[in-house]
C-alpha cells in the first residue's frame, strides 16, 4: 500500500538531509505508528506521502501509484484516495458539523442524494449524530477531532494519515480517538499515525517506525516508543 525505496530529502539550501535513505513498506490493512522527536523527519515524511514535496532522490509508491510517474494534473485525484487528520483539526469555522463533513464530498462532486445518506452515517460512526447542526466553536476539542475524522473517512479512503491526531487532546479524548482509528483499521483501512504520545504507542502494541535525524533507527512489530538515545 505504501513503499519507500532509498528516499532522500534535502530542502533547498539545506546542509543536511531531512530524510536520508528511507526504506520501508506498509502493507494493505496495517496500522503503523511513526514516532521520533522534533526534527526527526516525521512531518517531511507525511508531506512526501501526500505528494506535497518531491524527494531529492528515491522512489515512493502510495496506493499502487508510483510518484515518479504521477502527473501534476492527477495529484488531486490521487489525494481523494487518502484521508488526512491533522492536530489542529482544520475545520471550516463558519460551517456546521454536517457541512464540514459534506464539504469533502462536494469538492469531488458526489451527488446530493448520496451526501444526505453518507454524512449522517459517518457522524454516527464517530458518535456525533446529535451534533450535526453545531458549529466547531460549540464543540470540545475531542468532538472537533471526531468531525475531522468523519470528514477524512467520508470518501472511503484506502489510507488514513493522522498527523498528531491527539496532540491537542486530554488523555480521555486521546484514547477515544485512537479507539476510533483502530476500529477504522479493523474495517480494512490502512492507518498511519504520526505521534509524540508515548503512552498510546506503548499501550497499543502496533508496528512502530522510529525516526531520528532523518533516519530510521527502529522498525518493530508490536513495538513501543523507544529511547532514541
Amino acid at each position: 500500500m505504501i513503499s519507500l525505496e532509498n528516499v532522500k530529502m534535502r530542502y533547498p539550501g539545506g546542509k543536511t538531509y531531512a530524510l536520508n535513505d528511507i526504506n520501508f513498506k506498509i502493507e494493505d490493512g496495517e496500522f503503523v505508528f511513526i514516532v521520533g522527536s522534533s526534527g526527526s523527519g516525521k512531518t517531511t515524511l507525511m508531506r512526501l506521502l501526500l505528494k506535497e514535496l518531491e524527494p531529492t532522490s528515491g522512489n515512493i509508491t502510495v496506493a499502487d501509484i508510483n510518484f515518479n510517474r504521477l502527473k501534476r494534473r492527477n495529484i488531486p485525484k490521487f489525494r481523494r484516495r487518502i484521508g488526512v487528520v491533522f492536530q489542529n483539526f482544520r475545520l471550516l469555522k463558519d460551517r456546521t458539523v454536517y457541512e464540514n463533513v459534506a464539504f469533502a464530498q462536494r469538492v469531488i462532486e458526489v451527488p446530493t442524494r448520496y451526501i444526505r445518506r453518507q454524512v449522517p452515517a459517518m457522524l454516527t460512526l464517530v458518535g456525533l449524530a446529535d451534533k450535526y447542526k453545531s458549529y466547531p466553536k460549540q464543540l470540545s476539542g475531542g468532538e472537533q477531532q471526531r468531525v475531522a475524522l468523519a470528514r477524512a473517512l467520508v470518501n472511503k479512503p484506502e489510507i488514513l494519515l493522522a498527523d498528531e491526531p491527539t496532540g491537542n487532546l486530554d488523555p480521555k479524548n486521546s484514547w477515544e480517538i485512537m479507539k476510533l482509528l483502530e476500529d477504522v483499521n479493523k474495517k480494512g483501512t490502512t492507518v498511519v499515525v504520526v505521534t509524540h504520545n508515548r503512552e498510546i504507542v506503548n499501550m497499543m502494541k502496533k508496528r512502530v517506525i522510529t525516526l531520528k535525524k532523518g533516519e530510521i533507527i527502529s522498525d518493530e512489530q508490536k513495538g513501543g516508543y523507544i529511547d532514541e538515545d
